[in-house]
């Protein structure tokens, strides 16, 4: 019998933040607070269930209405081990974390990355509606990235691929917060930006280098044109891969508008294959914001 709410929860380092969501994507009551990042899982799992229950109650549903909890986290589950791999904001590696969510609610429990959920979100419910194959990254503190593949995730055999942000982009470049060299975050983050900006004499963060090149700024604009190089590089392996319908970005960057979006667009052109005889796909911003997550994640079920 199909349910009529969801229940999805997003899982972040600063809130844990939850909401009931109707069969059309109407976020009906969210609840939300902090995460305490340096607790025990323990006491961060109690959390977890005490936020997904209080929108739960403000909605003024049961449970028994709820399809399922549905719970984006930044982390990488192993689809094989059920392990939570890699979240580093809370310092946890290999974590059985369905063993400490396991009865805390009536109801079963899904849990996919974060990035992966904010992409679903967008499938569904934001700018890539309509569309059976897309494409998201989020290009802030990191580059979070998600593919949509026939309406569904699709994070490779053991649910661990989409790692968009660590693909690699130069041989042996810059060191990345995974530790290794060369991935697309360590060009294309709001703080791979700001790193080229200091070492440019520029002071200010990703947001001031975009609004001083607006400003005919010389050192803002080579700084900005070098990050949409970048970009529309990692940008067109992507597309060379997987021909998206649609491409998403979402994150701080991507609200600089017209002075990122167009001239990506441009030098994309430029470096894609096959960008002039078979076309390219729409590059657009997201619309949800940070509902996307809890969208993407209430309707894993």
């Amino acid at each position: 019998m199909n349910k009529p709410f969801h229940l999805g929860l997003d899982v972040g380092g600063t809130n844990l933040a939850a909401a009931v969501i109707d069969s059309r994507f109407n976020i009906l009551s969210r609840a939300s607070i902090p995460a305490g990042a340096g607790r025990s899982i323990e006491a961060i799992t109690d959390d977890m269930a005490k936020v997904s229950i209080l929108a739960v109650e403000r909605a003024g549903i049961s449970m028994e209405d709820v399809a399922g909890w549905g719970i984006g986290m930044p982390s990488c589950v192993n689809a094989r081990t059920n392990l939570l791999v890699h979240a580093n904001c809370f310092g946890w590696h290999n974590v059985p974390i369905y063993d400490y969510l396991r009865g805390k609610l009536p109801l079963d429990v899904k849990i996919d990355n974060d990035a992966n959920c904010a992409a679903l979100g967008e499938a569904l419910a934001g700018a890539a509606r309509g569309h059976e194959n897309a494409l998201m990254l989020t290009l802030g503190t990191g580059v979070g990235g998600g593919i949509i593949l026939d309406g569904k995730i699709y994070a490779g055999a053991d649910g661990m691929g989409a790692e968009l942000g660590h693909s690699k982009l130069v041989f042996e470049g810059e060191r990345c917060t995974c530790g290794q060299k060369g991935c697309l975050e360590a060009y294309c983050s709001a703080t791979a930006l700001q790193r080229d900006a200091a070492r440019a004499g520029f002071e200010g963060d990703a947001r001031a280098v975009f609004d001083a090149a607006k400003s005919g700024n010389p050192v803002a604009e080579g700084l900005v044109d070098r990050y949409i190089a970048y970009l529309a590089a990692g940008l067109s392996t992507f597309i060379t891969i997987f021909r998206p319908e649609i491409i998403i970005l979402g994150g701080g960057v991507a609200a600089a508008g017209d002075r990122l979006f167009v001239p990506l667009r441009e030098k994309m052109c430029e470096c894609t294959f096959g960008a002039e005889e078979i076309g390219l796909p729409p590059v657009i911003p997201a619309l949800l914001g940070n509902d996307a997550g809890l969208v993407g994640a209430a309707f894993l079920f």
